[in-house]
């Protein structure tokens, strides 16, 4: 009957650890998937989807012969604008094209409309440039109600700067070519008319004593001489730059910080084989040049300070594109990418961040002539050469994500050289997202790095005493004791090293380094001075009980060492020994540092290392000690050559468990550490890990996000450290097992 009942229990016990371990392998599999749930769609390519065919709205005046000078789509991709030469802005929906609003502009009579510039993506802001050497300033508008619970969109057309056309050219030349920026106390307007003569003038905003009415101030500013025929004209919306792109290939920058002394910075060739110019736009932000020409290269440009501090213009990255000649291309209005159509109807997007081609697709049949793309880059509106309009769906989530953005430099827009940067959100729309997960990855290891070095020699060294050496009543009081330093909660560790130890160790930063040099010292030469005592005095303490002994020397020595502190800071320091790093030796200092979570991360996992490397020395078989102190071995020699490398395995897997507690420890660095996102090894410096970087940002991400997806791609790096870690952890132990086995 008892057999039974075992045989029973044998068997739950058996089917339950069975079932125990399926579940935990099931569970980790699930997060596996999960994860890749997550991060499987941040490498999806574009595509796009044909929406309607329809022919172009008609103008009331001239149907046959009016041209389309401008296109825009609204924000919620319904409703269209089309700008045309004899004045008339018409309003039409994207699906079907059936016309919904027409406006006239008000133009003075017998003046036609020549040409139209928007002030750059994201920019309702709109420059009309007329026959007679004037430019009128409209905006689009688009009121949303919602009568009977269906969205309606009002669109309009705006004077923000009144009806009344503004004088560019006093000659009265017609404006072939037109750029506008618009700033908080300037409207700048340049112009190139019939005569090839360049214009700039700005427009100095005055605003009346109640702030309700804006009167403009004209004046003109020269322009340095222009060699060959201008293809476009770009001001950098801090109307420090302005640059003129000729037919020929050619770029002049204007330097304009000096608006009393406009100069020519640069003057240099931007396109491929000594080809045209087909198309140039400012990218989102108004940084970077976006060059497309005849023999289908495209690339991306900005400033760039040299040698001598001087700003010059630089070839960033080009696009890989066939020879096609380039012929419209389409800034996104709220990311760093854009969009290119060429002479055979091919589309291309691009992401210039993340230097990646989203998408090659052939759409058209016949070459376009014009085209825009939705403030939110789903919409694509293109009108042919032959006036059909064609509408399509455009789905590119994740567009800022590639292999080089997240682990190779990039170069971002205003930075010197390329770098790895992480740095997800800013307080402007024009941000180039920063996705380097390569700081956050080099944190992670430097923080488990020092505190490694902190906990790996304690821990190791107080099992081995403690297992091996120690009496066994002092070993039952020692080692719960060491144990329970793990239910601290670490963010309780974290807040004290935030809040005491860094500005401690700050204070007293000469004690703290003469106490990691003299702790050992002292150490070792109290313990061969006790062992040169005399036998009585020796055995006085039973064996087992020496380590009670080197209490009073530890806690001797550290306030020998930290009362030592200042006098060593005011005699070689010159009583700061941080502005001595800084000054002296260029080494800067980060009150929350490497140093401060190397001890306090170090203190969090010495009792995880102590604990299983104290069992697997404790659990070495007896016999094995008595055979080797038999035959004469020392208790050292039967330490180093009998219990250790038996009991190698255990130690190798503790080290291992305490390195995966350190990699993906959160709180403690979180609090600890400056915790920004830099790659440098100086252990004065602050970092941030993958954990903490996923504990900050998450609540903060738009759900489905890039942003949200790449910190779960964040944590999937995390999830494949610690398995391959710990798959090689297995691997080796099992070898050192099977190696010393037969012991």
């Amino acid at each position: 009957m008892h057999r039974k009942i075992r045989s029973y229990k044998d068997k739950a016990a058996e089917v339950g650890v069975g079932v125990g371990g399926i579940s935990v392998i099931v569970a980790i599999l699930l997060i596996f998937l999960y994860l890749m749930y997550e991060v499987v769609p941040l490498f999806k390519s574009a595509s796009v989807e044909p929406i309607a065919e329809y022919q172009v709205p008609k103008t009331t005046v001239a149907p046959d012969n009016a041209k389309t000078l401008y296109l825009a789509v609204e924000e919620q991709g319904e409703v269209a604008m089309r700008i045309t030469n004899v004045g008339e802005v018409i309003f039409f929906n994207v699906a079907d094209g059936q016309v919904v609003k027409r406006e006239q502009l008000v133009l003075p009579q017998g003046v036609d409309l020549v040409s139209v510039a928007s002030e750059g993506p994201g920019s309702a802001i709109l420059a009309l440039g007329l026959s007679n050497g004037t430019a009128l300033i409209v905006r689009d508008r688009y009121r949303v109600t919602y009568p009977g619970d269906k969205r309606l969109i009002t669109p309009s057309v705006e004077y923000p700067f009144g009806s009344e056309p503004m004088v560019i050219s006093e000659s009265g030349g017609l404006i072939e070519k037109l750029a506008v920026n618009n700033a908080e106390q300037n409207l700048l307007v340049s112009a190139v008319t019939n005569d090839k003569k360049a214009h700039l003038v700005q427009f100095a905003k005055e605003e009346s004593l109640f702030g309700d009415e804006i009167t403009l101030v004209r004046s003109e500013i020269t322009l340095p001489v222009l060699d060959s025929k201008v293809h476009s004209i770009l001001i950098a919306p801090d109307q420090r730059w302005m640059y003129l792109a000729s037919q020929q290939g050619q770029v002049d920058v204007v330097d304009l910080r000096d608006p009393d002394n406009a100069k020519l910075n640069a003057r240099l060739k931007v396109t491929e084989k000594n080809s045209a110019i087909a198309d140039v736009k400012f990218q989102l932000g108004g940084i970077s040049l976006l060059v497309g020409d005849m023999t289908g290269a495209v690339s991306q440009w900005f400033l760039v300070r040299d040698d001598q501090s001087e700003w010059a213009l630089k070839k960033i990255r080009s696009f890989e594109h066939d020879s096609s000649p380039v012929v419209v291309m389409l800034p996104e209005h709220r990311r760093k990418g854009f969009l290119m159509i060429d002479a055979k109807g091919e589309l291309d997007i691009f992401s210039t961040t993340a230097h990646r081609t989203m998408l090659t697709e052939n759409i058209l049949e016949i070459q376009p002539r014009i085209a825009t793309i939705s403030p939110r880059a789903d919409v694509l509106l293109i009108e042919r050469v032959d006036g059909v309009v064609q509408t399509f769906a455009v789905h590119n989530e994740h567009p800022e994500v590639s292999w080089s953005a997240l682990w190779q430099k990039v170069w971002y827009e205003s930075y010197e050289e390329p770098q790895y940067t992480w740095q997800s959100s800013a307080s402007t729309n024009d941000f180039e997202p920063k996705f380097s997960l390569m700081p956050l990855a080099f944190g992670t290891l430097k923080a488990a790095f020092y505190a490694m070095i902190v906990a790996t020699p304690l821990a190791i060294g107080g099992a081995i005493f403690t297992a091996y050496f120690m009496a066994p009543a002092m070993r039952r009081k020692i080692k719960p004791i060491i144990e329970l330093m793990e239910a601290l909660p670490t963010v309780i560790l974290g807040f004290l090293a935030g809040l005491f130890l860094a500005p401690f160790v700050e204070h007293n930063l000469p004690g703290i380094f003469a106490l990691l040099i003299l702790l050992p010292i002292g150490m070792v030469a109290f313990g061969f001075a006790w062992a040169q005592m005399p036998d009585k005095v020796r055995h006085a303490v039973p064996d087992g009980w020496q380590a009670a002994l080197m209490i009073p020397v530890v806690l001797l020595v550290s306030w020998f060492a930290l009362g030592m502190s200042q006098p060593m800071e005011a005699m070689f320091f010159d009583s700061d020994m941080r502005s001595w790093l800084s000054n002296d030796l260029g080494i800067p200092f980060d009150q929350r540092n490497a140093l401060v979570v190397g001890l306090a991360m170090g203190f969090a996992v010495i009792p995880t290392i102590f604990s299983i490397t104290e069992d697997a020395i404790f659990a070495v078989p007896k016999h094995l000690s008595y055979g080797s102190l038999a035959l004469g071995a020392t208790p050292w020699q039967t330490l180093t050559r009998v219990v250790l490398p038996t009991a190698s395995p255990g130690i190798f897997s503790a080290v291992m468990i305490g390195m995966g507690r350190a990699v993906g420890e959160t709180m403690i660095v979180l609090m600890a550490t400056g915790n920004t996102p830099i790659m440098d090894a100086n252990i004065f410096e602050g970092m941030r890990t993958l954990a903490a970087n996923i504990a900050v940002e998450v609540p903060e991400s738009e759900v489905g996000s890039s942003h949200y997806r790449i910190l779960f791609l964040a944590a999937f790096v995390l999830f494949t450290f610690t398995f391959v870690v710990n798959t090689a952890a297995e691997v080796i132990r099992q070898r050192l097992r099977k190696k010393y086995g037969a012991l």
